[in-house]
């Protein structure tokens, strides 16, 4: 058991963040696989302070998936602050019981703007501006972090004495640099013992795409968690492996076909009832495709997916054209 805050977590496998994934459908269906803490896809500070309604659809939940984290971004803490006054006054049942900051998105839109990893490059301001959002939260605050800008500004080790003399809660490291984005491999052995050095928890992250991935990352760094997000989008079966190993030694077998089938068609039903048919379809020409990775038929099932669905039945054909039950 490892705590944030004043949370007890009784696991091992954080939902990362990711945007255009992690909205309350999808986190719902993972955390039926045994996720154990879940987070919000990136929610925009200046979104919720002009009242952006797709931003505050973000915020969704159900009040049941506890331990659950919103994740907000933006350069400056004032409108940091401004955004979790408006979250308090949200539904009820969409309250978080942590704040994540983001200080790892690699994308220019959000660098350029000086959000996400950019916060990285000067540690002074970023100091001021976490002690500012931590004193001001009224729930436990955490945050993402990268290696840092760039291989001349690997930086993270002051950066997490930074954010821990700032009040942070827990730390989730993805293992590249800003200018790396996701190409080439997460530097895990950088975070060799990591945790050791640390007063607040750590969760690994970056590559985590197989159990044995896992059993890498948390052997290298000796973190409290790993972070599943790209890794998990259409392989819900990894977080059952990750589980069963640590807690009895077993090694789980990969999802045949016809389960990721019929995990394919549970996730579209979750979907169209979070988000509406037509809009729950478009967004699932993303996520669909990513069932099917590797198996017979695979190019053509994923493509087909990926340009053709607009409904549910659409879908449904698809899958039964070629994929026998």
């Amino acid at each position: 058991m490892w705590k944030i805050g004043d949370i007890e977590i009784n696991g091992n496998i954080v939902l990362g963040p990711m945007a255009g994934y992690t909205f309350y459908s999808y986190r719902k269906f993972m955390k039926s696989f045994g996720a154990d803490v879940v987070i919000s896809e990136m929610v925009s500070d200046c979104g919720l302070k002009y009242g952006n309604e797709e931003t505050i659809s973000y915020l969704k939940s159900d009040g049941l998936e506890h331990p659950y984290g919103v994740q907000l971004f933006g350069n400056k803490a004032e409108t940091i602050i401004e955004a979790m006054d408006i979250i308090k006054k949200q539904r009820k049942e969409w309250q978080p019981d942590f704040i994540d900051i983001n200080l790892g998105c690699p994308v220019k839109k959000v660098t350029s703007a000086g959000s996400g990893s950019a916060l990285l490059k000067d540690l002074d301001y970023l100091y001021d501006y976490m002690s500012k959002i931590v004193k001001a939260s009224s729930w436990p605050v955490t945050a993402k972090i990268r290696l840092g800008w760039d291989d001349k500004s690997i930086n993270y080790l002051d950066t997490i004495k930074i954010l821990e003399k700032a009040g942070v809660k827990m730390i989730a490291v993805h293992a590249r640099t800003t200018k790396q984005l996701y190409a080439g491999k997460a530097r895990i052995e950088l975070l060799e013992n990591l945790q050791d050095k640390m007063n607040v928890p750590l969760v690994v992250s970056g590559d985590i795409f197989t159990l044995d991935d896992a059993i890498n990352a948390l052997k290298i760094s000796k973190a409290q968690a790993v972070m599943i997000a790209r890794g998990g989008v259409g392989n819900p079966t990894l977080i059952q492996q990750i589980k069963a190993y640590f807690a009895k030694n077993e090694r789980l077998r990969d999802a045949t076909i016809l389960e990721q089938k019929q995990y394919c068609l549970d996730l579209a039903k979750m979907v169209i009832e979070d988000k509406g048919e037509e809009k729950g379809m478009k967004i699932y020409r993303t996520i669909g495709p990513k069932f099917f990775e590797g198996f017979p038929n695979s190019k053509t099932i994923r493509s087909e997916i990926a340009s053709k669905i607009s409904s549910y039945k659409d879908l449904v054909d698809i899958l039964e054209k070629y994929i026998d039950n």
